[in-house]
């Protein structure tokens, strides 16, 4: 039996998929930080750059602020920072110069685990990642072997990237990420020895996701193949398409004899905060899912295939639901099977869509298409089929982006924007709208704690609040009263 370590996606991985990365705040998450540093979690999946983006554009806080606090109140579990390539924020390709800096900033401010997982399953871009991690100040590194399904993403194509990884000092571990929970625990019973026979001591995780109702099967079974950390999310912010659920996880590998070193006082408290949080606040709660074969052909994100049907349903066009879906696979074949996901599941259902709603295949080619071609989300796994790119060569628009300017120097940048601006505001500045930089400076520190509890009565206060023929108002709860009244007749004013 093993000895298996938790790692907590709640903040991150669990917030984007139930919640599309907007149900937290600083507040949420500085209120449970305490006790999710009394769990025992060998990490917290804690944040990225489209994370950090949210937080400034959504949310109007700080991410750098939420970062620095987080840290100090979880001295004993690591904060990780997950990359997807040689990009920050944006979805423009950055140079490795400011690739370092944003790396080093991160470090500066508290992240001490930094998760790559390379769009492409590109083991060379995440080896110089995780080179210039260690090179300015990174504690830990862990890179991603992206799970997918295709004809070249066979075991033999796993082992060979895990051998690159394994071999470079500065990986110290290896994990297989599943962002589709479409890894079967009979293809696990292969697909992990086959990674583990390559990496030797290095610790091997596992992250999945519950989409078709693999994910919490597949953690049982992996703990026997050598896996010996699982990723989970909790309360409502697990399940549905997110991660296998904490709680359940380990009393599932408790029965079977595992031992998992957490407190499961605190675990259960982390669970109910992210429960009442939802109940708090109106926003899903991950239910387990049905298994679906179809999802296995096309591979789209659930809240994908809601856009696909409505953007159908507007036109009058529902009735090619079927063909837009046989289209997803033709074109991923077509541009040498890219992983569904992000951006690559955008570009190949809107590529798909077009290709059946428009008088030909490929006869409109979006942006996003043509730069992944171009080679700016990194280097397809296979080359993309000849008559396709020949297509995307005779655009007058593939020429104008090839000609895109790169990235501007960081020198460059620091003139642009002003010499003594601290790097942190400098990541900001040069990959978002200066509207929303200025928008979150101008709304000042973020609030530091939160109460579900207090949720409701605030919302009745602000409806009371807006009606104009209400002079006074009691609230009387146990040991709390509070009377708002108005001067003279005058309605209640905040």
């Amino acid at each position: 039996m093993a000895e298996i370590a938790l790692v907590d996606t709640s903040l991150r991985d669990g917030n984007q998929s139930t919640w599309a990365a907007v149900g937290i705040d600083t507040a949420k998450t500085l209120t449970i930080a305490p006790v999710m540093d009394r769990v025992g979690f060998k990490a917290i999946d804690f944040t990225t750059s489209t994370h950090m983006g949210v937080a400034v554009r959504y949310k109007r806080e700080d991410p750098w602020e939420r970062i620095r606090l987080m840290a100090t109140a979880t001295p004993n579990t690591p904060l990780q920072f997950m990359s997807t390539g040689f990009r920050f924020i944006s979805w423009e390709t950055a140079s490795p110069e400011f690739m370092a800096l944003a790396f080093e900033v991160l470090a500066r401010n508290g992240i001490r685990r930094f998760c790559l997982a390379d769009p492409m399953n590109d083991a060379q871009s995440n080896i110089a990642c995780a080179r210039m991690v260690k090179g300015v100040g990174g504690e830990f590194v862990i890179a991603a072997l992206v799970f997918t399904l295709s004809p070249i993403h066979d075991d033999r194509h796993y082992a060979q990237a895990a051998r690159k990884l394994a071999a470079c000092p500065e990986v110290d571990a290896i994990y297989i990420k599943d962002p589709g929970g479409l890894l079967s625990p009979r293809r696990a019973g292969t697909l992990i020895p086959a990674v583990k026979a390559e990496i030797g001591a290095k610790p091997l995780e596992l992250h999945s996701h519950c989409t078709i109702g693999l994910g919490e099967l597949l953690y049982m079974d992996a703990v026997d193949y050598g896996v010996s950390a699982l990723q989970c999310a909790s309360g409502a912010t697990a399940d549905g398409i997110s991660n296998p659920p904490s709680l359940r996880v380990v009393e599932n590998l408790r029965a079977l004899g595992h031992t998992v070193p957490i407190d499961t006082e605190a675990l259960t408290e982390v669970n109910r905060f992210f429960t009442r949080i939802a109940q708090a606040e109106g926003l899903p709660v991950g239910a387990p899912q049905p298994f679906d074969a179809g999802y296995l052909r096309h591979q789209l994100p659930g809240g994908m295939i809601g856009t696909m049907r409505r953007q159908l349903a507007e036109q009058g066009l529902s009735h090619l639901e079927g063909a837009v879906i046989e289209e997803i696979a033709r074109v991923r074949e077509e541009l040498g099977w890219p992983i569904v996901m992000t951006p690559f599941s955008q570009i190949l259902l809107t590529q798909a869509f077009l290709n059946v709603t428009g008088r030909e295949r490929y006869a409109v080619i979006p942006d996003e298409a043509i730069r992944y071609a171009l080679g700016r989300f990194g280097r397809p796994n296979i080359p993309i089929a000849p008559e396709v790119m020949a297509r995307i060569e005779s655009l007058p628009r593939t020429r104008e982006l090839r000609a895109e300017p790169a990235m501007a120097p960081v020198a460059e940048l620091r003139a642009r924007f002003g010499r003594g601006l601290p790097d942190e505001e400098l990541l900001l500045r040069a990959t978002m709208p200066a509207t929303q930089v200025d928008a979150m400076r101008a709304a000042g520190p973020a609030a530091r704690h939160y109460d579900p509890e207090s949720k409701p009565v605030m919302e009745l206060l602000r409806r009371v609040l807006k009606l104009r023929n209400v002079s006074e108002l009691s609230v009387v709860k146990s040991d709390f009263r509070l009377e708002l009244r108005g001067a003279g007749s005058r309605a209640l004013s905040a």
